[in-house]
């Protein structure tokens, strides 16, 4: 049947059935708050290209994070700038660095809130790439998956819920689950960022966590943003290896990503709503074109309509007050 026996306007022409009919809801429970810990006390350094997104020392991510909390976010994931860089990174896993220490803090003043902690070496690198460099300046894969591991069992002896390896060296989640397993966080969940694109959208993350790379780029391990294909095998491959929940990176750009690879694997989907999306809303928000809160939830929604049950946002706590 069609028209005038089909009137699908029926089902539109109030609130309540509105809300009776909705197909996708927005949960803050399922939002986790980007946060990014700096050293010192007291400190609080806006993210100049991230508008209302700071840099914040332990005190100070302490409190955001029981703000989120309060407001019903599910989780945060936490993003360590050290004092000092070296080629190697070894400031990921010193037990006193920025991540560990927010780490502690947060399971003794936010006990309610889950804890994840990124896992790469490019904040902690002077060079500002993912993993180790050979002597002539690649990315060494297999050599860089020890120290990756001995970051997140820094993480996890700190107290984090769930580790989340954002490097893409193959085979790094076999390695960090085994380790887990060795040595008695068996309870910790791995968040594998399987299918993480070589995106321009990360810009206004280099200026958060002070990771954009010395030289070259990240395309020689992060994903061609023309594969998708490649996306399935990458998700495939890191469920196989241990992964409790895949991700997707960017999330708006590739909701059809998020689409195929909700549909080959029964595993929880995190999508990453990234720096750059957001920044490009707020931008616009500033000039007045357009409205912060219907943009953003609009945006929310169509990622989680795609196949996420996890949403990665900046938007996360305004989100979680808005919802109410």
């Amino acid at each position: 049947m069609s028209f005038p026996e089909e009137r699908p306007r029926r089902l539109r022409g109030n609130a309540a059935w509105r809300q009776m009919v909705r197909e996708t809801d927005l949960d803050p429970a399922r939002m986790v708050l980007p946060l990014f810990v700096v050293p010192g006390e007291g400190v609080r350094e806006p993210v100049v290209s991230m508008p209302g997104v700071e840099q914040r020392s332990v005190d100070g991510t302490v409190e955001l994070a029981r703000e989120a909390a309060a407001a019903g976010v599910g989780g945060v994931i936490l993003f360590g700038i050290p004092e000092s860089k070296d080629p190697q990174g070894t400031a990921a896993w010193d037990p006193d660095g920025p991540v560990p220490s927010a780490l502690r803090a947060l399971r003794r003043e936010v006990p309610d809130l889950l804890l994840w902690a990124d896992v790469c070496l490019c904040e902690y690198t002077d060079h500002g790439h993912c993993g180790l460099l050979t002597p002539d300046g690649e990315v060494d894969n297999d050599a860089s998956l020890p120290l990756l591991s001995r970051a997140a069992m820094a993480y996890a002896d700190a107290g984090a819920h769930a580790v989340a390896p954002s490097d893409m060296m193959d085979g790094r989640i076999g390695r960090i689950r085994t380790d887990l397993d060795t040595q008695g966080h068996q309870e910790v969940v791995v968040v594998s960022y399987a299918v993480k694109y070589a995106s321009a959208f990360y810009g206004p993350f280099r200026d958060a966590a002070h990771s954009a790379p010395s030289f070259g780029d990240r395309r020689a391990y992060q994903m061609d943003p023309r594969n998708g294909r490649e996306a399935l095998r990458e998700a495939r491959l890191d469920e196989e290896e241990g992964a409790d929940i895949l991700m997707v990176k960017p999330a708006g750009p590739y909701l059809d990503v998020i689409r195929d690879v909700r549909a080959i694997s029964d595993l929880p989907l995190a999508a990453y709503q990234v720096s750059g999306e957001y920044a490009a809303v707020m931008g616009a928000v500033g000039n007045g074109w357009l409205d912060e809160e219907r943009v953003a939830l609009e945006s929310l929604t169509g990622i989680r309509r795609a196949g996420a049950d996890i949403m990665i946002t900046y938007w996360a706590l305004k989100a979680a007050r808005w919802l109410g």
